[in-house]
């Protein structure tokens, strides 16, 4: 079997999205259903402004309470370089996160509206935020509107392959390719991972957003092109964060339950307890207070196997 590595994100991109903030003991406890379940990558907060985004105010707490193990890497997103400065301080004090997302858009639109400056300003703020990280963290670099943009259109697929350079020269031991609004399509897919695979020091990670049903496709086209590593979310919760409103109704990740059980079913290993990830599944849904999008948990597991 073929192997995949899968970083489960509902922590932090699943979370950002509800009106709803949940309690630090709940994110802590779901975040254990998450370990438990066997994933060896897990984003588990942010370091965005609490003023901006305040599902993620008590992310030292958070970081605090994790459930640390050996082989087991935890996310923080960093936005600026005040967040790399409050990273640092909460590792000097033993709370610190292994892995530290840095954030540029593929679009100047989009880099403008969620960032709060353009493209030239960021890179130049990345550039300062992996001098300060000082090779603390695994730095982990994440290209949003990755195909399209909700304000600039369709993506250059050739500013992709340059932004994903940019990172690995940077330090950045894998580069998130984030189709943010959901306008991938598996060709496009496709051609794009396997030119981000044939980069040297660019290990591409897909996450993708469900927006227009297409996520799990993308996913095995981004597999089929050479990609091994993937994000996803429980029952398919996150997108843009509540209070920040763009894109095009429903943008929430790929639901990891689907993920799993399509993977499998292919001979494609996660290395997720099935068992585990249902008992997680169940807990978010409790906890956000909703039904959630996964449609495994509903149907059942796929019957493997090739005809």
């Amino acid at each position: 079997m073929t192997a995949v590595t899968l970083c489960e994100c509902i922590a932090r991109d699943g979370l950002q999205h509800e009106p709803r903030v949940l309690p630090t003991d709940d994110k802590l406890r779901l975040i254990g259903r998450v370990a438990e379940a066997g994933f060896r990558r897990i984003e588990a907060t942010s370091y965005a402004s609490p003023r901006v985004v305040p599902a993620f105010a008590d992310a030292s707490k958070v970081l605090l309470g994790l459930p640390r193990a050996p082989g087991r890497r935890f996310k923080a997103t960093a936005p600026n370089l005040k967040a790399v400065e409050r990273a640092l301080a909460d590792r000097a004090a033993g709370r610190g996160p292994e892995e530290l997302s840095l954030l540029v858009s593929a679009s100047e639109g989009h880099s403008r509206k969620n960032l709060r400056a353009g493209r030239a300003e960021q890179w130049d703020r990345i550039a300062q935020m992996a001098e300060a990280a000082g090779g603390g963290f695994t730095l982990v670099g994440v290209i949003s509107t990755a195909f399209a943009c909700p304000f600039d259109g369709p993506t250059d697929p050739e500013t992709v392959l340059a932004d994903a350079r940019r990172f690995a020269a940077l330090g950045c031991a894998l580069v998130t390719i984030g189709d943010t609004t959901g306008h991938a399509t598996p060709a496009r897919v496709r051609a794009l991972f396997a030119d981000l695979s044939a980069e040297d020091g660019v290990t591409p990670v897909a996450h993708f957003h469900d927006t227009r049903g297409t996520g799990l496709a993308n996913c095995l086209a981004a597999h089929d092109a050479g990609c091994t590593h993937f994000d996803s979310a429980i029952g398919g919760t996150g997108g843009n964060p509540a209070a920040i409103a763009y894109g095009e109704g429903y943008t929430g990740n790929v639901a990891t339950e689907d993920l799993v059980n399509m993977f499998e079913a292919d001979g494609i290993a996660t290395g997720i307890d099935w068992d585990a990830l249902m008992r997680a599944s169940e807990l978010a849904a409790d906890l956000i207070g909703r039904p959630l999008d996964a449609r495994s948990p509903r149907a059942g597991r796929s019957v493997g196997g090739v005809a």
